[in-house]
């Protein structure tokens, strides 16, 4: 909010549809900071720094590379650490070389179960209020996720074709929720039943072996095409980015446990209402399993071949089905879709960079077309004051349904700082969430 007041405060009265930099600069910064406060992992604190090299601009918006970083705490020790490079000019032969360094920690990361609707989620297990109250985090477990990327595009001689190669390594420590490290220093009325949550009940089923529950080394191998006609890339008014990407899982490099491949298909298009003001997209997906056993918690990975976001779950959230929580809909296989409409309502200039402030509406569905396989003896594994449709209700799963708007404060073509609410059509999905951001969704 503070940072739209500055903005506001420096707006000129010119509002036209192309504004020129007075005086070209070589570097654009946009460092913004992360605030907010959640009863259970306390308040988050930190900077996001955003760094474009535009050269002398002869290709802007385009920039010669880019830098993405953010460095964020809570007080309960979640934390985010993240160094994104994005470069097409760098490397001999104009190969676009992306780059992830990332470290999260996640204190109650979501977790809903598999497959969608089949999956039960029941907002009186995390009502204190309720009397079928359990926990708060009762739909979350601890994560420590190290990742690292990068991929390689260049031309294939076919006119917008690119192929793309590139190599990962993941490393995930798994846990319950740590609730004696979350209720150190609360009031007794805030604080945690020490009670089985449901990836605990999930481990004992045996949904969850044991080989997976506590994670592992992932390491990657991906290569695809991409069709690429866009005439910009952070918010582009016409053109198609498309893609078909194969992820394969090695059993090398620390990994003796897990092999298997996805595919991911991605189509985006976008369209020009009118003209330098109002544009729509729209992007579909599929990703599935073609081979091989996916550990549970790779499941939920988005594949990409740009994955400037920090966190890549889906599908659910504020980087797939916005106003869905996060994580809701994990299966084998998923297919999804998005729509929005973009409106740049007002455009100036701020400290010599183009600058405007723009709405959108969208919606947003996806569905788990392949189910993960569950044992067929979990009414046997149940304790006896557990009931088996309080967590299970199996051929349910539909397609889930969401919509929203957003308001967007566009830096230098290519900052997009993004608040959006997205709500859920279902219920079952929950109540809707408040997103903020960098860039749009697709």
């Amino acid at each position: 909010m503070l940072m739209m007041i500055v903005m506001i405060a420096h707006f000129g009265s010119a509002q036209t549809d192309s504004i020129p930099a007075e005086k070209p600069k070589k570097f654009n910064f946009v460092p913004l900071p992360v605030l907010g406060y959640n009863i259970d992992i306390g308040f988050q604190y930190g900077v996001i720094l955003n760094i474009f090299n535009y050269g002398d601009r002869s290709r802007y918006p385009d920039y010669i590379y880019s830098i993405y970083t953010e460095l964020s705490r809570t007080t309960k020790g979640s934390g985010i650490n993240q160094l994104f490079f994005d470069s097409k000019y760098i490397l001999p032969g104009n190969i676009r070389i992306t780059a992830d360094l990332s470290y999260l920690t996640e204190l109650t990361l979501n977790f809903y179960g598999f497959n969608g609707y089949d999956a039960i989620y029941n907002p009186d297990f995390i009502n204190q209020q309720s009397p079928d109250y359990k926990s708060r985090v009762f739909y979350h477990h601890d994560r420590r996720f190290f990742r690292f990327t990068t991929d390689l595009q260049h031309h294939t001689g076919i006119p917008n074709v690119n192929w793309l190669a590139g190599i990962g390594y993941f490393s995930f420590d798994i846990a319950s929720v740590n609730i004696e490290k979350l209720n150190k220093g609360k009031n007794e009325g805030d604080q945690l039943p020490d009670t089985e949550l449901l990836f605990d009940k999930y481990r004992k089923w045996g949904i969850v072996s044991e080989d997976e529950a506590g994670g592992g080394t992932i390491p990657s191998l991906k290569v695809g095409l991409i069709y690429d006609t866009r005439d910009q890339e952070a918010n582009p008014m016409k053109g198609i980015w498309s893609e078909a990407l194969l992820f394969y899982v090695p059993e090398i490099a620390g990994n003796h446990q897990f092999t298997y491949a996805k595919l991911s298909v991605t189509h985006r298009q976008y369209f020009t209402l009118v003209k330098q003001r109002v544009n729509l997209g729209y992007r579909l997906g599929y990703q599935g399993t073609i081979g091989g056993q996916v550990p549970f918690f790779m499941q939920p990975y988005m594949i990409t071949s740009f994955a400037k976001v920090t966190t890549t779950d889906g599908l659910g959230g504020a980087k797939s089905l916005r106003g869905v929580l996060r994580n809701r809909v994990v299966g084998d296989g998923v297919a999804y879709g998005n729509m929005e409409v973009r409106w740049k309502i007002l455009k100036t200039q701020l400290f010599s960079e183009n600058l405007y402030l723009a709405v959108n509406s969208f919606a947003d569905a996806g569905k788990v077309v392949a189910k993960v396989d569950l044992p067929g003896d979990i009414k046997q594994k149940l304790d006896a004051d557990e009931i088996f449709s309080d967590y299970f209700d199996p051929g349910s799963e539909q397609i889930h349904w969401t919509a929203g708007a957003g308001f967007q404060i566009v830096y230098g073509d290519n900052t997009v700082i993004n608040f959006e609410y997205g709500m859920a059509l279902n219920q079952r999905d929950g109540d809707g969430g408040i997103y903020i951001g960098i860039g749009y969704l697709f």
